[in-house]
């Protein structure tokens, strides 16, 4: 058994008042007690008496296949297998370092990480889509998950399943990194929609849909999805949240991440800008959007986009925290809710993750400064454990 203490704790839902000294033993998590407890005989502990303690944080929108640099996924299909596996390790050590335990992967090279994630290893939980569901053409169509038609979309599903897909991917719109497409235009038709849902639901997944468009964004909802990522609601005039739509977002309980958290004084390569102006959008435009999708109800969750390119570096979660509670106005603990908590459930792992509890994965971060006062804390991990393996930092 080991044991970590830190004077301020945050639980995955709430701050724990004093502080907490975690115990576990093996991959678990044993016992939480107050950070005044005494430490069991013989047990060794690790004390940060600046930290504050939380679950190890969750990204639920990575790319994994994406090495971060300019060309991330444009860059792909030239990949050799070792070259491909290479990129997924580096990401995933990345991703540990900065105290992210587990992510989604929600945007794999054919079945690249959806493969790796069923292997023992030294890696981040990883609960993996496959390649995105997309029509012909259209975003992201270099993965793999081209398909149309109701059969056909029906039959992707099942394939995912069948290879142990944790989530299905649907592209419900284009994309800003796949020449071609119309970040504005819905690639799918709503019955099409429907059929992937329902599909998905019969199996046990649920469906998280890439909406950009204000229509692709209406007709995920319509059609039942589970999560919508990015959730840009973008018009010609630029993002608008139309009033019914929020609440009905909020009522339906559909789990939004808008994939905020860059990492500050990066820009975006020259040719993500030009296709961001070419449809009059701009990054800045979108936490003031998000801020709109909290102040309507909407239940947000805290993923990046990691992998995609220069500002999404792996890892970033921090930064995503930073940003729904700093301009788009999240309360602190609800943000890390998002992180944490919130983003398990979301994953489907509430039972195992982002909790401080007994019976829990081992999954912890210590991190150095009162994340209550300061929440660039989270920036700087002092312990990090993934299923109770203490990673080198």
């Amino acid at each position: 058994m080991r044991a970590y203490r830190a004077p301020r704790a945050f639980d995955g839902e709430r701050f724990v008042p004093g502080g907490a000294l975690v115990l576990v033993e093996g991959r678990t998590v044993v016992g939480v007690e107050p950070a005044s407890a005494a430490v069991p005989d013989g047990c060794p502990v690790t004390d940060v008496p600046g930290g504050t303690l939380l679950p190890g944080l969750i990204d639920t929108h990575v790319h994994l296949c994406g090495d971060g640099g300019p060309r991330a996924l444009e860059q792909i299909p030239e990949l050799d297998a070792a070259a491909l596996d290479a990129v997924v390790t580096a990401a995933e050590q990345e991703t540990l370092r900065a105290g992210v335990t587990t992510v989604r992967d929600l945007g794999d090279h054919h079945w690249t990480v959806l493969d790796r994630a069923r292997r023992d290893g030294e890696r981040p939980t990883v609960v993996a889509a496959g390649p995105p569901i997309t029509s012909p053409g259209g975003h992201c169509w270099s993965m793999g998950g081209e398909t149309s038609g109701v059969d056909a979309l029906r039959r992707a599903v099942r394939e995912r399943a069948e290879r142990g897909a944790g989530v299905v991917k649907v592209m419900a719109s284009g994309g800003v990194l796949t020449p071609g497409t119309d970040l504005t235009a819905c690639q799918f038709g709503l019955g099409e929609l429907r059929a992937v849902v329902d599909e998905a639901h019969r199996l046990g997944l649920p469906v998280a849909a890439h909406a950009h468009g204000l229509a692709a964004v209406e007709r995920a909802l319509a059609a039942g999805v589970d999560a919508i990522e990015h959730c840009s609601c973008s018009t010609a005039d630029g993002p608008h949240l139309p009033a019914r739509l929020g609440a009905a977002l909020a009522a339906a309980g559909t789990l939004v991440c808008p994939t905020v958290g860059s990492l500050p004084g990066v820009d975006p390569p020259p040719h993500v800008r030009a296709r961001l102006a070419a449809v009059g959008a701009t990054i800045e435009q979108h936490l003031p959007h998000v801020a709109r999708l909290h102040e309507a109800g909407v239940t947000l969750l805290a993923g990046t986009d990691a992998g995609i390119g220069p500002t999404k570096r792996h890892g970033q979660v921090a930064y995503a925290v930073a940003d729904l509670a700093g301009p788009c106005g999240v309360p602190l603990d609800q943000a890390l809710t998002a992180a944490t908590a919130r983003a398990a459930r979301a994953c489907g792992l509430g039972g195992t993750a982002g909790r401080l509890a007994a019976g829990y994965d081992a999954d912890l971060l210590v991190v150095d400064g009162d994340v209550r006062a300061d929440v660039s804390a989270l920036q700087r991990p002092r312990v990090v454990l993934s299923r109770g393996r203490e990673v080198p930092l």
